[in-house]
């Protein structure tokens, strides 16, 4: 049986010759046919750019006199189109410029990400669960007109069936919204704090953006992304609960995962920390600890907090560059260009916010988030 099959002169042979060379083409194409889905959407994203993130356009635009000459500057350097004629409507219009930009991505790119975009619209409605959450377990009136403002349906769905459920029923509301059994138990406890529901329910997201499906040879960028964020996040919630004064049991409550340098042990020794200063110093060796460093003796000075979620904050926009870089063929520029944007739409609203107000530009650019050169 063997020797006919390996038998030039039989057709047995021939269709094992050809089904192997089939076999290694499509494992060879596989990657190729990854990369071709990205070639036209990471071209224009790059091609689109993210000027509000660099220190050029941002100074254009934080010495504009009025907030009606700040509009117009945006429209002519960048094709944002935003409307309105004072703060709130302005920021309004930035606000779903964001959300038009994400839709914009989706239908540009291959369908195996739309689940990814999916998830990042998501991202932009948690304030609203963190809010409606927090007033129902205190008892609040919630107000049901904020519905309007939620992107997703089904975020939608969920708000009206925490505001409408009894406290005792809020456990079975959250689990048929696939919440974890941990994200649950910690939400309905009755010791639970504001800070304790933010925790939990970026917990929960970054739980599902990790799980989320990509497409082939995209899988290594989004985990490094995701991590790189968990990160970022650890720290900025052990150093704002620092500075309230949490003590180090409710420190290491905040924990809400590992990411690509804070593991456990090293949060759990990070908590046990007694200042600010210390924690940074215990970063060193860490990838955030340059950032921190640099900004220590302003936070020192000021004591705020923000000044170090500053710099948390810069630091990932030069991770997710370096992210793209390293991903330049597949998801990469996606990332990037989805991050910065979200970053720029921040800048643009705190920059209109100050300008209304008559702040001064050099009180406003010490808020703005940049990339660095």
């Amino acid at each position: 049986m063997l020797d006919m099959i390996m038998d030039p002169n039989n057709y047995p042979f021939w269709i094992l010759v050809i089904a192997a060379i089939v076999g290694a083409i499509a494992i060879m194409s596989r990657p190729f046919s990854t990369y071709v889905k990205f070639v036209y959407p990471n071209a224009k994203f790059e091609a689109m750019g993210n000027p509000f993130v660099g220190d050029k356009e941002l100074d254009s635009i934080v010495d504009s006199k009025d907030i009606v000459s700040f509009k117009e500057t945006i429209n002519t350097l960048k094709n944002y189109n935003i409307s309105g004629d004072d703060p709130y409507s302005i920021q309004k219009s930035l606000d779903d410029n964001l959300i038009e930009t994400i839709t914009m991505m989706r239908k540009d790119s291959s369908k195996k990400m739309s689940n990814f975009y999916d998830m990042y619209l998501h991202k932009l409605d948690i304030h609203h669960i963190k809010e409606t959450l927090k007033r129902k377990i205190e008892g609040k009136e919630i107000n049901e007109d904020r519905l309007d403002e939620v992107i997703l349906s089904s975020t939608k769905q969920l708000l009206v069936k925490i505001i409408n459920a009894e406290k005792e029923n809020l456990p079975q509301v959250l689990k048929d919204y696939n919440y974890e059994t941990e994200a649950i138990e910690t939400i309905t406890s009755d010791s639970v704090t504001p800070l304790d529901i933010d925790t939990i329910i970026d917990k929960q997201f970054l739980i599902n953006l990790k799980e989320v499906k990509v497409p082939y040879k995209c899988e290594d960028g989004k985990q490094k992304f995701v991590k790189s964020l968990t990160d970022i996040i650890n720290i900025k919630n052990i150093l704002r609960a620092k500075q309230l004064g949490y003590n180090e049991d409710a420190l290491k409550g905040l924990y809400i995962g590992e990411g690509r340098e804070i593991a456990p042990w090293k949060y759990n020794e990070l908590a046990e920390l007694e200042t600010v200063s210390q924690i940074i110093s215990n970063l060193g060796g860490t990838s955030y600890y340059n950032a921190l460093k640099d900004s220590i003796e302003k936070y020192n000075r000021d004591k705020s907090i923000q000044i170090l979620e500053i710099a948390l904050d810069e630091l990932f926009l030069n991770l997710v560059r370096d992210i793209s870089t390293q991903n330049y063929s597949s998801i990469g520029p996606t990332i990037r260009f989805l991050i910065s944007k979200e970053f720029e739409i921040r800048n643009l609203k705190i920059i209109a916010k100050g300008i209304s107000e008559n702040i001064s530009s050099e009180i406003i650019k010490s808020f703005l988030a940049k990339e660095a050169t």
